[in-house]
């Protein structure tokens, strides 16, 4: 039995992220650890165990604690080649990795960097939550940024609150890394959903704001110049680097994430090196202010 007094909390950054100790991840949790988890993610949005060895089995019933796990979402046809990879064979999990078998992925979104984005924030009901365990490394790059949006809201001026409350932004998403998509032309074929501007969580009740670079691309019943130079705003509070917390990888993380309260980021990494994680999701609601 894993005691429960051997559990520990170190914070990461100012912005969120904390260093879990003194819980092995390969073994069951009894209901106190799992309180322990939970309590120590709402206040720190972002978890760190380092060091572990999970297989694909613990890695799910770890995840299962804190909700039903989420499908890896289907893309349309015309987009599919740009997710689908040769391994990804357990709907419950993605790899998120630019390895290649016989010149085919077998994993998504592989090379370069990515732009903060929310996890399936196209949809109707985002993730709640995400874990991302890491199997290969290259010898540099390939951080993953997050910041926390809880902080980005509070940071809002009161006029640009007022102004956007009660509206939704249109998230959209043609998998893509680093490239805004042109909604100018049909995106009935895209996945593509309008949420809340400003969100409530569902379990802190935090406010958060809820848009991000990749995906977010226009603000429901204002034109595309309003709505342009207001997201650009909005960006340049939620990617402040006071309130970001960056992440190191090193084999053996395990990092799980609030997808409610946080955006997160790629930063580059060699194409000609391989770098290999494993992803599953907590299944969410659909969100509100």
């Amino acid at each position: 039995m894993q005691d429960v007094l051997d559990m520990k909390a170190t914070p990461l950054s100012q912005a969120c992220g904390a260093l879990i100790e003194g819980i092995d991840l390969t073994r069951p949790l009894d209901e106190r650890q799992v309180t322990f988890i939970q309590d120590a993610w709402n206040g720190h949005l972002v978890l760190v165990f380092r060091g572990q060895t999970l297989s694909e089995e613990d890695q799910q019933r770890f995840a299962g604690y804190f909700g039903p796990l989420g499908d890896r979402k289907v893309a349309p046809g015309q987009l599919r080649e740009r997710v689908e990879g040769l391994d990804q064979t357990n709907p419950k999990f993605m790899l998120v990795t630019n390895i290649k078998r016989d010149g085919k992925p077998i994993g998504a979104f592989g090379d370069g960097d990515m732009w903060f984005h929310i996890d399936s924030g196209y949809s109707a009901k985002p993730y709640r939550y995400t874990f991302l365990y890491g199997l290969k490394l290259p010898s540099t790059g390939g951080n993953t940024l997050f910041a926390n949006t809880c902080k980005a809201y509070e940071a809002l001026p009161q006029e640009l609150k007022d102004t956007l409350t009660g509206r939704k932004a249109l998230h959209i998403h043609e998998y893509k890394r680093n490239e805004k998509v042109d909604i100018s032309a049909d995106i009935s074929q895209s996945p593509h959903y309008y949420h809340p501007v400003f969100i409530s969580h569902p379990l802190t009740g935090r406010k958060s704001l809820f848009v991000d670079r990749l995906m977010t691309r226009a603000i429901e019943g204002m034109d595309q110049e309003q709505s342009d130079l207001i997201i650009d705003q909005l960006h340049d509070f939620s990617e402040r680097k006071e309130f970001i917390y960056e992440h190191e990888w090193q084999l053996g993380d395990f990092v799980m994430w609030d997808n409610l309260a946080t955006i997160h980021a790629r930063t580059y990494f060699p194409k000609d090196e391989d770098r290999l994680l494993r992803r599953c999701t907590v299944e969410g609601v659909e969100v509100s202010e």
